[in-house]
């Protein structure tokens, strides 16, 4: 397994806001609009799972496995060309100030690995940048 860390994100909302938003997938509906089309197609979620086709990949769906309330999120591939996992943490700053970090561990073949370590990386860190500018407010 790979393991692929974001940098960390300040968040300038509360640590209890960010992980009741991130931990009910449904809560994506605030911010479907902002999604662009030409890099996301198909984009499905309910409160557990998200499903995206982001050509050329091709379909990818993530499923909740484990809520760690109110600090982390974990994430597993249901339907991928590379199974892995994907967590969330996020801790408190203040009580108005959170930081984040999005972490993946894939299981990469070793010949494919200097073909998508690079841009796995890319995608955690834009997904990273993606969840610390949704605006968490109730």
């Amino acid at each position: 397994m790979s393991k692929y860390e974001s940098s960390i994100k300040t968040v300038p909302y509360p640590q209890e806001a960010v992980y009741r938003n991130i931990s009910d997938l449904s809560n994506l509906a605030r911010i479907r609009d902002r999604i662009p089309s030409d890099k996301v197609q198909e984009f499905t979620f309910d409160q557990d799972s998200v499903s995206v086709s982001v050509p050329p990949v091709g379909q990818i769906t993530l499923r909740i496995v484990e809520r760690e309330e109110p600090k982390c999120i974990k994430f597993e591939a249901v339907q991928s060309p590379l199974p892995f996992n994907l967590w969330v943490q996020i801790l408190p700053i203040d009580e108005q100030t959170s930081k984040m970090k999005v972490t993946v561990d894939a299981d990469i073949p070793m010949m494919l690995k200097p073909m998508v370590s690079g841009p796995l990386q890319d995608g955690v860190e834009k997904v990273a940048d993606a969840l610390a500018l949704i605006d968490y407010r109730d």
